[in-house]
């Protein structure tokens, strides 16, 4: 069972609203230093009066502040300001952003004087230090406060189940149980282990899978070493199959695992396994990448539109694009998380004949060794098709796929629900990231990859994400357009 992990879309919400909350309270804050500037009785006998001859005009002035705003935010990036998880204490982060607005002040103070350039006013300079930092910070308690009140209504909460507790992480679970951000479930426990008070048992651990999907779980916390030897693995393994966040508590348990974060709950440290670096601002930046490339690729391909359903409706009878299955019924794939969404292709086979491959063609399937289905000599493919199939051009309308979000430029194959219903707990994990248009599997020899050799491949894509890698296997795959390949 797979559903859509609100927690996290929340997190990015907010996480990418504080980014234009900053933005707007800088420059509102040297907006109001402007204007405070042209009052001399502020401070009587200090403040010299003001000569509006040398102010520049309130559009060079905000164009000004708007530029060096943008490396205000950079600062705040580079120190982790945007961190989509709330890991700190709100005095923290108000703490540390006064220290940022005072450290950008003095960068602002040092270009001027190595540039030799004049400020048109030392004091504007010092009303904007000081509103900037009290309007950063209460823009940020504000989403804070926001973020808080919904968490506390339920939304954005993270639900969270215990494996196994004892009375020396019973302090762990009061101080999480007390953070508005987690819903402690409750816990499981080992038929030998004693009930715990102070948190609901839910039941055992040869129960977990069922009493994850029952509860909804999304993280899970283990706090005891001792779970054995056979247990961890396939609770781990389990996890990362189904899309669960693995929690475990420094020095109970030992890791050789790439992917991990280390971070603070209600005051303890917490070690998470990441099944991939695609989740917080990796997720951003991947859909960024996307959105351009799909764009620029409808854009390149556009009179492949016009031409390619030209040549369809003249190679062969049937629909454009290949939309409907033999009963009528809408073509499907299995996305993220399992999700199913419309898929786009352009038709390459007969119409009817999909079917054909589980029935009069399947003693032709040369893929048994997993759920996939490929016939060799496929007679329902068309003339044109082939030359599609071949070329990957059937698989260009998948730019809309993209630009919809239901798939990414790179990623896993998308496959058909049935294909996705043999799945093995393993085989789920690729489920973990949206599916792409290419991928490391199809570029390294799809047609002739074991299911076992792709399942591998595309596992080791979502653990080592990187746009560089997408760079390269998107350029891999339009060489290979260039090359004579066996029709996928």
């Amino acid at each position: 069972m797979y559903y859509v992990d609100m927690r996290k879309r929340s997190e990015i919400i907010f996480g990418l609203l504080r980014i234009p909350m900053d933005f707007f309270m800088v420059i509102f804050a040297f907006m109001i230093a402007f204007k405070l500037r042209t009052y001399a009785e502020l401070i009587p006998g200090f403040i010299l009066p003001v000569d509006m001859m040398n102010f520049p005009m309130l559009q060079e002035y905000i164009g000004f502040i708007a530029k060096w705003s943008i490396l205000l935010l950079s600062i705040f990036a580079i120190n982790n300001l945007y961190s989509l998880k709330v890991t700190s204490k709100l005095s923290k982060e108000v703490l540390k952003v006064s220290f940022l607005v005072s450290a950008w002040i003095m960068v602002l103070i040092a270009y001027f004087f190595l540039s030799r350039e004049f400020f048109f006013s030392r004091l504007v300079l010092g009303y904007g230090w000081i509103l900037s930092t009290i309007l950063v910070s209460f823009g940020r308690i504000a989403i804070r406060v926001v973020q808080t009140l919904l968490a506390k209504a339920g939304i954005g909460q993270r639900r969270m189940l215990f494996l196994s507790l004892n009375q020396a992480t019973l302090p762990v679970l009061k101080k999480i149980k007390k953070d508005p951000y987690y819903k402690v479930v409750g816990y499981i426990k080992r038929s030998k282990d004693h009930e715990i008070q102070g948190c609901k048992l839910l039941g055992l651990t040869s129960e977990l899978k069922e009493l994850i999907i029952k509860h909804k779980i999304e993280e899970v916390v283990q706090t005891q070493y001792t779970l054995g030897d056979n247990d961890a693995p396939d609770i781990l393994e389990f996890c990362r199959s189904h899309h669960i966040q693995y929690n475990f508590i420094p020095d109970l348990v030992q890791i050789h695992q790439k992917n991990i974060n280390i971070h603070t709950v209600a005051g303890f440290p917490l070690i998470t396994l990441k099944p991939t670096p695609l989740e917080g601002w990796g997720k951003v930046w991947k859909r960024v990448f996307d959105m351009c490339g799909a764009t620029v690729g409808l854009i390149l391909f556009s009179p492949l539109f016009l031409t390619i359903p030209i040549l369809i409706k003249t190679d062969s009878k049937g629909t454009i694009l290949f939309k409907h299955l033999d009963d009528g019924s809408r073509v499907k794939r299995v996305g993220q998380y399992g999700k199913l969404f419309n898929f786009y292709k352009f038709r390459t086979m007969k119409p009817g004949t999909h079917n054909m491959r589980y029935t009069d063609l399947a003693d032709q399937n040369t893929r048994e060794d997993g759920p996939l289905v490929k016939i060799k000599d496929d007679p329902r493919i068309t003339r044109l098709g082939r030359f599609l199939r071949r070329t990957d051009l059937d698989e260009i309308p998948q730019f809309f796929n993209v630009i919809k979000g239901d798939m990414s430029l790179v990623g896993p194959r998308p496959h058909l629900p049935e294909e996705v219903a043999k799945y093995s707990d393993k085989d789920k994990f690729v489920l973990a990231i949206k599916p792409g248009i290419t991928g490391l599997a199809q570029t390294s020899g799809r047609s002739d990859l074991s299911w076992e050799e792709e399942v591998r491949l595309d596992s080791y894509y979502i653990e080592n994400w990187s746009i560089i890698a997408d760079i390269k296997i998107i350029l891999k795959t339009v060489w290979a357009v260039f090359r004579d390949r066996k029709a996928s």
